[in-house]
């Protein structure tokens, strides 16, 4: 249902002290804005509320004039709003980050190579929400695939070094589950939707969203690592097998995750109560 968030994690090349300093607070906020993050929030605010569309659609069959409620637009407005979403990212990132390195995180992401990884990642994942671009970048990846394209074995190996595919898959799974939730607390399965059914449908869905997020996945690193050299993609690889670079990396998804799982309980509760108030 909604896409789980990509966003990498690395570190610097110095050397780690031997007690982490205990600075999360006061680099948090600086560590946010060098990763980017304040600009990949509005991203998915705008995703967020492009689905809010998709699902007024499925909810008051049409998108034409009159058609969506102006309250259902504001609830969703709301539930993707920049304040929550970042409220949600930061916590969750402040608990995981407690007690390690965050310096040399920092260092890095401020650094002129972090810098343009970082623009690069902004400005693929913004391109990647116009289909036509996704469509173009999914056809690169194949024909990389085709020509034996040697970046393609540096993309596999970010993947599997930052675990890219289970972790978006899980997020999706997730996501998935908290929107069932959602409506499920909010009265929208009248003969009752046990836990149970909610799980199995959801696993039910798991090839199907694997299948989808390896190809997003590659499609979106092809395109947003393609003007990086390989020197540079190697050292990227390199940053993120150091133990600061695992630990953000899983901050990263957690925090994302708690996110979408957030959002996707409240979008579920929000609908049920307008399938309680519709004749459908």
């Amino acid at each position: 249902m909604l896409r789980a968030a990509l966003v990498s994690a690395t570190v610097a090349l110095t050397p780690l002290s031997a007690v982490a300093q205990d600075t999360v607070a006061d680099d948090l906020g600086p560590l946010m804005d060098a990763m980017g993050l304040p600009e990949v929030l509005e991203i998915m605010r705008a995703e967020g509320l492009s689905y809010g569309e998709e699902l007024a659609a499925d909810l008051f069959g049409g998108t034409g004039p009159g058609s969506v409620p102006r309250s259902w637009s504001a609830t969703v407005d709301e539930i993707y709003s920049i304040p929550r979403l970042e409220e949600t990212v930061r916590a969750s990132l402040a608990d995981d980050l407690e007690g390690h390195d965050t310096g040399a995180m920092l260092a890095f992401f401020e650094s002129d190579l972090g810098q343009r990884i970082i623009g690069l990642e902004v400005s693929a994942r913004r391109a990647m929400m116009d289909e036509g671009v996704e469509d173009d970048s999914r056809d690169l990846v194949l024909e990389m695939i085709e020509t034996e394209d040697p970046r393609l074995a540096l993309l596999e190996s970010f993947t599997e070094v930052n675990d890219l595919i289970e972790n978006n898959v899980v997020g999706a799974l997730n996501a998935n589950f908290a929107f069932y939730t959602g409506l499920a607390n909010g009265g929208a399965f009248e003969d009752g939707f046990t836990e149970d059914q909610m799980l199995s449908d959801v696993w039910s869905q798991e090839a199907a969203i694997r299948d989808d997020t390896v190809d997003w996945v590659f499609a979106y690193l092809a395109l947003a690592y393609r003007p990086l050299s390989d020197a540079d993609m190697q050292a990227y690889i390199d940053f993120s097998e150091t133990q600061p670079g695992a630990v953000l990396n899983q901050a990263l998804f957690t925090a994302f995750d708690d996110m979408f799982a957030t959002v996707s309980m409240a979008l579920g509760h929000a609908a049920a109560g307008y399938m309680a108030g519709e004749d459908l």
